[in-house]
């Protein structure tokens, strides 16, 4: 027994693929790709205190952080010892004290510095 069935509407596209435009494809390839390759830069989540002056800018790898602390800690070694051979008695100890834990934190600095993996 022969059944007849029905031919499909001619206005219907023979594949889902037809309907969709190349150059509107390829935008939305585009954005996908733009979207994981190249993320936008994300903004400060918050403003810093009314009262804070100084930051320390985002994404600043630790080696370069480690390397401006042991730079900061060696001008404030330099300062401290040429105080405080101008002082006397117990200010001069202070001054030597306060020398000797600049001095251990730029040790710590530095070893800080020689384990961080260079990119």
């Amino acid at each position: 027994m022969f059944k007849v069935t029905p031919n499909p509407p001619d206005t219907a596209p023979s594949s889902p693929c037809d309907t969709l435009d190349s150059k509107a494809f390829d935008q939305a390839a585009e954005r996908a790709l733009d979207f994981y390759l190249k993320p936008k830069p994300t903004q400060p989540e918050t403003d810093p205190p009314p009262g804070q002056l100084f930051t320390v800018v985002n994404g600043v790898d630790t080696e370069c952080l480690l390397a401006n602390l042991r730079e900061t800690l060696a001008s404030a070694d330099a300062m401290i010892s040429d105080l405080a051979f101008e002082l006397n008695g117990s200010r001069r100890h202070v001054a030597l004290g306060i020398q000797q834990l600049i001095e251990l934190g730029g040790l710590l600095a530095n070893r800080a510095l020689d384990n961080v993996d260079p990119r």
